[in-house]
């Protein structure tokens, strides 16, 4: 087998002047889908119509490739809303991106909120504490210290679809490894070295998600 170790590290400086628009997909995705599945997780817990859309949208999103959502955002929503012909592919990647991974945080925040003892919501209030100082104090604390591990799961493999970007022609890390691999033609090389770099950053997302486990996991006080 021919591989170039010297020229796939050599490259890498050059795919990682595509990285930027990287992380700016792949942050600004992840703090709109938190968000949203934050609110999804509140309306599985409402009255039944409110319910009954948080299921559905979960479903559709949950139940089709994160790459055909891609697509009709882009190519079909701009027939049937010509305002929306303006949208570039860039804020397309963020907004698809959003919605899917907003689709599965919302089951895990919900799961979050449910491993909380009801009893000690009832205690809160019974001993005095508002409905929004009860949940500040008591069931937020502990859900959001349940929900990390999962959620940092679905971050790190939203991290990874930001690639998905790539065929809509936004000039992100793969499209960075593809054009540098179209000069010399040494596509293993140069994607194996895209490969490193998103690698490169689970691990530092990784890190990030530990050092705020443990930030959470410590004892607070009412």
């Amino acid at each position: 087998m021919n591989f170039d170790v010297g020229y796939m590290l050599g490259i890498i400086p050059q795919i990682l002047t595509y990285l930027p628009i990287t992380l700016f997909i792949s942050l600004c995705s992840i703090v709109l889908a938190t968000v949203l599945g934050a609110g999804l997780a509140v309306l599985l817990r409402g009255i039944r119509p409110l319910a009954l859309f948080a299921h559905l949208y979960i479903s559709f999103f949950r139940g089709t490739p994160v790459l055909v959502q891609l697509l009709i955002i882009y190519f079909g929503l701009p027939q049937l809303f010509p305002v929306l012909n303006s949208l570039s592919a860039t804020h397309a990647v963020i907004i698809g991106l959003s919605l899917n991974s907003a689709a599965y945080l919302a089951e895990v925040f919900r799961a979050a909120i449910d491993s909380v003892d009801r009893g000690q919501w009832e205690a809160s209030l019974a001993s005095g504490l508002s409905h929004v100082n009860a949940a500040r104090r008591i069931l937020l604390p502990q859900a959001c210290r349940n929900a990390i591990p999962a959620a940092g799961n679905i971050w790190i493999g939203l991290i990874k679809n930001s690639s998905l970007a790539f065929t809509l022609g936004v000039s992100e890390l793969l499209a960075g490894g593809k054009l540098i691999a179209t000069e010399s033609l040494k596509f293993f090389e140069a994607y194996f070295a895209v490969g490193l770099v998103y690698w490169a950053l689970t691990i530092v997302l990784s890190a990030l998600q530990r050092q705020l486990e443990r930030y959470i996991g410590k004892p607070y006080v009412l």
